[in-house]
């Protein structure tokens, strides 16, 4: 599927949805995909991209921005602590923030560098135990805690599972935010991102979707 039509689609969801046109931003998830198709999506136009390991992102973008000077990039993957000195200069966004020692970590970098990533929560919706994230029942106190250390906080994020119907919790998520005065959204797949759109999401993550499937091999 083309850049365009995951666009076009987007578009006919927030519209079906009563939604402004183009309130949704498309994170293009370019994990393991090889550099000729990050390239080829990049010269089309689109800016924005993810991210799930520090490592890759240091390993591929530096070049990248050399050329497509105004290219954000997002950490959708979880983030060892050790690994967020790091990842404060390579994002402008970490999607993945889950625990109060990373909340801890992040805030004392944020100080000594002066500014920080927008940050969102990853919540658990699901509670799944091989699953990151906040367990929801825990949400509301996080949050709450992360905002006392002067994290910028934008919003949540989650990753349904699989075998559930995944609009319940984009629902959730959605609950979850109103209530603690957040507006960033981040939920939505390649095989589902129609149903985020619907309520509400800001940040829809679609890499197989644009890129074709990725080889792990």
């Amino acid at each position: 599927m083309s850049l365009s039509e995951i666009q076009s689609r987007i578009h006919k969801a927030e519209a079906a949805a009563g939604g402004v046109t183009g309130s949704t931003q498309l994170i293009a998830v370019s994990k393991v995909q090889p550099n000729d198709r990050v390239e080829v999506v990049l010269n089309e136009g689109h800016r924005l991209f993810g991210e799930n390991k520090v490592q890759e992102a240091a390993g591929k973008w530096p070049a990248f921005r050399e050329t497509f000077q105004d290219t954000k990039v997002h950490l959708l993957g979880p983030l060892q602590t050790n690994k967020a000195r790091q990842a404060m200069t390579l994002f402008e966004a970490i999607h993945s923030v889950d625990r109060p020692k990373l909340a801890t970590t992040l805030a004392r970098l944020a100080q000594e560098f002066g500014n920080c990533p927008d940050l969102f929560i990853q919540v658990n919706t699901g509670e799944e135990e091989q699953k990151s994230g906040i367990l929801p029942l825990n949400a509301d106190d996080f949050i709450a805690e992360c905002r006392a250390l002067d994290l910028p906080v934008v919003g949540l994020m989650c990753i349904p599972p699989a075998n559930e119907e995944a609009s319940l919790h984009f629902a959730l998520l959605k609950k979850l935010a109103e209530r603690n005065g957040l507006e960033g959204l981040s939920m939505g797949m390649s095989g589902d991102f129609e149903k985020a759109v619907a309520l509400g999401a800001t940040h829809v993550r679609v890499g197989s979707a644009i890129f074709g499937e990725r080889d792990y091999g």
